[in-house]
């Protein structure tokens, strides 16, 4: 891009006048760009197009990038946050590299590649074909593991006998599951014979027997997924190299909801009878039913060395996130801190959830009497008042420092993962939304953590309302959307249907425009123009105390479709992938007002901040692509 250098000069030296650490910009594996000749329909992070995304991103001035979950999803749920906890996604292998790279000698056939590429379906470009681009990605998978196999590759075969022993821990249990669900054609173990529900099991007789038989019948299959797990861990650490190479920091996400086969790989770490799930909120008053497993907390003994522990399990997930990423987002922390669960026994999962309870602060309620047994909350610390609901922040409205500590165990082994590697506990993101139960609140403030700010939720009318940015602290995140919800270009627009533009833009004038004379034009020429306004909402995030900003791929570009519609299950969502043209595109966007134009929001932020750096606002004033001579003056 013409000019790149000195444009992410001008966004580096905003960030630092803003005292900005981080400015990430958010991407899931299947929203990846591809080249055409390379790409079947799903975006690969290691694949050419997914290698020069990042050398555009850093060019705009982004520092870091935040990941989505990297986990093995089932066939028919293309969710991120629905993946196993170890093995990595074989979606986001690239194949190009197995076919032309001398790393991998060629072990893709380059026909082959050709015949995957031309079977990419019209449109996959654009929005992800999750059913085929997994059909055309196993057939391409199966050619370079034929190859690999006929032919001796002496610097492959020691890399990858070193990448099984170091994995070991999860690497032999895994396979055994991706065996049988191949063999049975589902991955519900409920269809499968009780031996193989429960090889695991110390209490299943001829236990290890069968785990034996199983490998011995499986031998081809199971050789194929230590196979494409050692391809796709390398990748993955190439794609790491290159985004330090870039000065880019890498966030990895752990999702809080664990799988099928993590349950079926580690019997005896969950409860039996309960479920987690969201309790009811604001964006969701009937609570959501997630059906993941909740850790047995009588299962927490043995510390993070112990690889039966809970603690154990979690540190040996953090040990392999943290080996190629900078930093970790923690998916709905309170599922570490303070779950909120529901008895799956009834089998009305809508009705139970709404009934549920957090599994530590339930000390002495009559329909969850089991519950008693792990609370960490006494009787004489929940809210006194009988009108308090059970999923209210001030639930809990009294904790001791020990008890701050036994809340927190989890959490302070994503911590100490973090420190063991060189980072601190800042690096470990916590996505906080709209609740913060006190348990939560005082394990966070304990490690000096912050919470998430999505302005675009702002409710107007209340001063305290979470949301807002002037309620954010140092340590806190700020954006304008996330993958949950619609980008804030769409969101402008309804709030135009609605004729909430003027009030929003009255509440963004008084937040940019230090001079309260100049208030009432800026609220008008806001107004007037919704992506001026949009960039406002882009520039409070960078104005207000928080320290750290992130951006969602959609609103980089302008888009206006969701990437997830929450509660919506089934190959048609998270499809959403960067346009083809991004790179050509994207600054006539800028031009036309319809993409994030970050030098302008940039000097919007500094002329509310006050910030006396003349030379810095003209030279931004002079990389924004369009001319914001309203809001110049208004500052």
């Amino acid at each position: 891009m013409e000019g790149a250098s000195e444009a992410r000069g001008l966004v580096a030296d905003a960030l630092r006048a803003l005292d900005v650490r981080n400015l990430t910009l958010c991407i899931h594996d299947a929203s990846f760009p591809g080249d055409p000749d390379e790409d079947v329909g799903r975006g690969a992070p290691s694949s050419r197009g997914g290698l020069r995304f990042l050398d555009f991103v850093r060019s705009l001035g982004f520092t870091g990038v935040q990941l989505g979950p990297d986990g093995m999803t089932p066939a028919d749920e293309p969710s991120p946050y629905r993946g196993a906890a170890f093995p990595k996604q074989i979606l986001s292998i690239a194949l190009a590299p197995l076919a032309a790279d001398a790393e991998w000698e060629r072990l893709l056939p380059v026909d082959v590649l050709a015949q995957a590429v031309g079977a990419r379906p019209p449109g996959a470009l654009e929005h992800a074909d999750h059913e085929q681009a997994a059909r055309l990605q196993a057939s391409a998978l199966q050619a370079a593991f034929t190859a690999a196999r006929g032919r001796t590759f002496a610097n492959v075969t020691a890399d990858q006998r070193r990448f099984e022993r170091e994995n070991a821990y999860w690497l032999e249990r895994y396979e055994l599951f991706e065996a049988l669900r191949e063999a049975y054609a589902t991955g519900d173990v409920r269809a499968w014979r009780d031996v193989d529900a429960r090889p695991w099991d110390p209490g299943c007789a001829g236990a290890a027997e069968r785990r034996h038989a199983i490998r011995a019948a499986h031998a081809d299959a199971i050789a194929f997924f230590r196979f494409t797990q050692f391809i796709a861990d390398g990748q993955r650490k190439r794609f790491s190299a290159t985004a330090r190479s870039l000065g880019l920091r890498l966030f990895g996400d752990l999702p809080i909801g664990l799988s099928s086969e993590d349950e079926w790989c580690h019997p005896g770490l969950f409860l039996a009878a309960h479920r987690m799930g969201a309790p009811p909120s604001r964006t969701t008053p009937e609570g959501q039913p997630w059906g993941y497993p909740v850790f047995d907390p009588r299962r927490y003994v043995g510390g993070a060395a112990s690889p039966g522990s809970v603690l154990g399990f979690l540190a040996a997930r953090c040990e392999r996130m943290f080996a190629e990423v900078d930093g970790v987002r923690v998916d709905h922390p309170h599922g570490l801190v303070c779950p909120w669960v529901y008895d799956a026994r009834g089998g009305d999962g809508a009705r139970a959830v709404k009934a549920g309870a957090r599994l530590f602060e339930s000390p002495a309620l009559a329909d969850h009497p089991e519950l008693a047994a792990y609370a960490i909350a006494r009787p004489e610390q929940i809210n006194p008042d009988p009108h308090t609901p059970r999923h209210a922040d001030d639930w809990v409205v009294a904790l001791d420092p020990d008890q701050v500590r036994r809340y927190g165990v989890l959490l302070e082994v994503i911590v100490a993962a973090a420190r063991a590697r060189g980072r601190g506990a800042e690096d470990v993101v916590c996505e906080v939304l709209s609740t913060l139960p006190t348990p939560l609140a005082r394990v966070l403030a304990a490690h000096g953590l912050g919470r998430f700010r999505v302005t675009q939720k702002a409710v107007l009318s209340n001063p305290a309302d979470v949301y807002r940015s002037e309620n954010a602290r140092p340590e806190d995140w700020v954006m304008v959307s996330t993958h949950d919800t619609q980008p804030i270009w769409a969101v402008s627009e309804t709030w135009e249907r609605a004729g909430e533009l003027g009030a929003r833009a009255e509440y963004l004038a008084s937040r940019l425009a230090p001079r309260p004379e100049a208030r009432a034009a800026l609220a008008r020429a806001l107004a007037a123009d919704t992506g001026l306004l949009v960039h406002a909402q882009f520039a409070d995030l960078f104005a207000s105390p928080a320290r750290n900003v992130m951006i969602f791929f959609a609103d980089l570009f302008g888009l206006r479709e969701a990437y997830n519609v929450p509660g919506t299950v089934g190959p048609k969502n998270w499809r959403l992938r960067v346009p083809p043209e991004y790179a050509g595109g994207y600054r006539p966007r800028c031009r036309a007002g319809r993409a994030l134009d970050l030098p302008l929001a940039l000097a919007m932020a500094l002329r509310a901040r006050g910030v006396e750096h003349g030379d810095l606002l003209r030279g931004l004033d002079a990389a924004a692509a369009v001319t914001a001579g309203a809001v110049r003056s208004g500052g």
